[in-house]
């Protein structure tokens, strides 16, 4: 669930979450090659009911003891969260990614639970949710009671990092990338379906998980500006600490990663490897702009909101809005946009062909929201699409 960032524990591992720790590919002339690691954060359900269960505790009990500190509670003991290692091969990080989807399919299945991953659960739990055991959860539960309601609803998103020299660089690529998040959502929005009904929406996710506070584009800020934001919003009790700054693009607290927050989890490995490839190279193509001196664009901040809007409710199904002229445009044709602007980047790791390759396989096939919805119209049963997206996790 993408309620908080990584645990101090799970932050402080070696090379959890992408921080550019990790050494780097170097080639002649050229500057390093952007590490890139990713967070997924999964469902539990149960296999009989298809019902969320909070079983979780166990789940990460006996996926630790292969995978260690790789696996992390969540905000609900329905959830479970893998973290991968740095690296700049997306063949490394797809290896990983399926390592850690078998090491946890394999641990729930000991426990009669399926895994998930999808933004909302497709069907409701049969109580309320758990919150985890740790103090600052039950604090955040105590204080923004409000916002969790009767508990029953949970989102589950995956987070891309990129390794950065430090903060300030960090703000940067934010300030610089805020244009092309929008149709990054509409790539992997893969939550249409909510406790049972078709919520209308390709990404519930988005519109559930607005509901925090913070959640949204990012600010243009700089350094000096980012410590003063983030201290004021402690201050005035909008949030508890700094690590709920849930904005789209935010540095990370805890290491030297730019982290992007708007992705829902899903269910195909090849779409988190897409995700991550075209994020990585988004920010290194803005990171030589910046370099040259380029200036960042400036979206007004309304226009930004209502272009996260429209992917949150297409997708990739019909149209998008472009948040820096306003117009409306097919949403694939701003998808390609973020290919090509991010082509020079993709070009110099060698990432070209493959995310080629990638959107294609999504054109044909649709992304995980559209994906969702035939499952259902096939048989339409909900318990049908929930034993589709368990089977393309386990398929890893």
């Amino acid at each position: 669930m993408t309620l908080t960032a990584p645990t101090p524990a799970a932050a402080d591992r070696a090379g959890a979450t992408g921080t550019s720790t990790a050494p780097r590919e170097r080639h002649p002339g050229d500057t390093p090659t952007l590490t890139m690691g990713v967070e997924e954060e999964f469902l539990l359900v149960d296999r009989g009911s298809r019902a969320p269960v909070g079983r979780g505790p166990r789940v990460i009990e006996a996926a630790s003891r292969t995978l260690g500190p790789l696996v992390q509670p969540e905000f609900f003991t329905a959830q479970v969260e893998v973290c991968t290692s740095p690296t700049t091969s997306p063949a490394a990080l797809r290896a990983e990614l399926a390592w850690l989807r078998a090491e946890v399919v394999r641990a729930a299945a000991a426990e009669d639970c399926l895994v998930l991953a999808t933004g909302t659960a497709v069907t409701a739990p049969e109580r309320p949710l758990t919150v985890t055991r740790d103090e600052r959860y039950h604090r955040m539960a105590s204080r923004f009671a409000p916002v969790l309601g009767n508990r029953d609803w949970t989102v589950c998103g995956c987070h891309v990092h990129i390794g950065v020299d430090g903060r300030a660089q960090a703000l940067d690529l934010a300030n610089r990338m805020r244009p092309w998040l929008p149709a990054l959502q509409a790539l992997a929005a893969n939550s249409p379906f909510d406790r049972g009904r078709d919520t209308g929406y390709a990404s519930w996710r988005a519109v559930a998980h607005a509901q925090w506070p913070t959640v949204g584009p990012a600010p243009v800020l700089d350094e000096v500006a980012y410590e003063r934001v983030a201290d004021a919003l402690v201050r005035s009790g909008t949030i508890m600490d700094r690590r709920m700054i849930y904005w789209y693009a935010r540095p990370s607290e805890h290491v030297p990663t730019l982290e992007i927050r708007v992705a829902d989890v899903n269910a195909r490995i090849d779409t988190v490897v897409l995700l991550a490839v075209l994020v990585r190279g988004l920010a290194a193509t803005v990171r030589t702009e910046a370099a040259e001196g380029v200036p960042a664009p400036a979206p007004e901040r309304l226009r930004l909101r209502a272009a996260h809007r429209c992917a949150a409710a297409h997708g990739l199904d019909g149209y998008g809005l472009d948040p820096v002229s306003g117009c409306l445009l097919p949403a694939w044709d701003l998808l390609a946009r973020l290919r090509d602007r991010a082509a020079p980047g993709l070009a110099a790791a060698g990432d070209l062909a493959l995310v080629d390759a990638l959107l294609d396989r999504v054109r044909a096939e649709g992304n995980g929201a559209a994906q969702q919805r035939a499952a259902h119209r096939r048989h339409g049963r909900l318990s049908e699409v929930v034993d589709s997206l368990a089977e393309a996790v386990a398929a890893a």
